[in-house]
């Protein structure tokens, strides 16, 4: 029987993932296999665990994150898999190991103070971009989600945003290179698709505003065209800078709306919710991380039960 090649595999695994995943998803296996994966195993005929062990502690050496490691693995296993359900490769029997992860480091959040100094600036000095950064703090959007959203997502009736798409660039690497498109598609997750209500100063914003705008059009842009995330990247960044704020990144304003939520005594659940997550265990990890006063306190309140 004829040995068969990792690369040839991967692009009959190309083929049949390309239909049951998002175009942003199948972009990233593709960029990934041609960046890493075909350079070192493209012409193996088989893949022995030490192999898939050395590789793994390569990339990390090279300063890729554990996780973009473990995907790299992932992705391995997948078009290894897709070889013995082929019947032409053995079925993969890999257990790799990987160094002990040190515990990440805090997000970054703007203070109330900033927080605050922002959105009245907004208010003072209102343009539909700056309106995008008013919203984030605000409702806790990702990126992507404000730069797809569209006037007719803000729902004056009941007051909310809907939030049913994103916006993200995608590679599309083929025989001649590589090349790039806009794509507005559904958020990563069904719990993404969700619905935020607008606090009462956004709507003293918005109100005015919303009969005056044409319904089609992208709100940061106020046009029929959106704006990419990587150009209002560049845009925040700038804002930033004129005011003289630190310039966290742009998932830094989402990370300070949840912060602001968990601050005000919001219960886990609803933040959870609001921000779209695919659980509450993501919330909890991220936003909840009690001080020395909070678990003294419950010590000392478990055990005056028991005096």
């Amino acid at each position: 029987m004829k040995e068969v090649t990792l690369s040839e595999i991967a692009t009959l695994w190309k083929k049949d993932k390309k239909r049951y995943v998002k175009a942003t998803s199948y972009s990233t296996y593709v960029l990934l296999l041609n960046k890493h994966i075909l350079p070192e195993f493209g012409e193996a005929t088989s893949i022995q665990e030490s192999k898939v062990q050395t590789f793994a502690l390569k990339k990390l050496e090279e300063g890729l994150s554990q996780k973009s490691v473990r995907e790299l693995v992932l992705i391995l296993k997948m078009i290894v898999r897709f070889g013995a359900k082929l019947d032409v490769w053995p079925v993969p029997d890999w257990t790799i190991r990987y160094p002990s992860e040190q515990p990440p480091g805090e997000i970054t959040v703007l203070s109330k103070q900033d927080h605050r100094k922002i959105i009245e600036h907004i208010k003072n000095n209102f343009t539909c971009r700056n309106l995008g950064i008013y919203i984030c703090l605000s409702a806790g959007l990702r990126i992507g989600e404000v730069c797809s959203l569209q006037w007719k997502d803000l729902d004056m009736t009941d007051e909310v945003i809907w939030v049913r798409k994103t916006l993200g660039r995608v590679y599309l690497p083929d025989e001649n290179g590589k090349h790039s498109r806009l794509v507005i598609g559904v958020p990563k997750t069904q719990n993404a698709v969700r619905e935020i209500p607008m606090s009462k100063d956004l709507l003293r914003i918005i109100r005015p505003l919303i009969k005056l705008m044409n319904p089609e059009y992208y709100l940061i842009s106020n046009s029929p065209q959106p704006i990419e995330p990587k150009t209002y990247r560049l845009y925040y960044k700038s804002f930033m800078t004129s005011l003289g704020m630190p310039v966290i990144k742009f998932h830094g304003l989402r990370h300070s709306f949840a912060t602001r939520c968990i601050e005000s005594g919001c219960d886990y659940k609803t933040v959870s919710v609001l921000l779209g997550h695919a659980n509450i265990g993501t919330t909890l990890n991220l936003y909840v991380h009690p001080n020395l006063d909070q678990k003294k306190k419950v010590i000392n309140q478990v055990f005056k039960g028991l005096r």
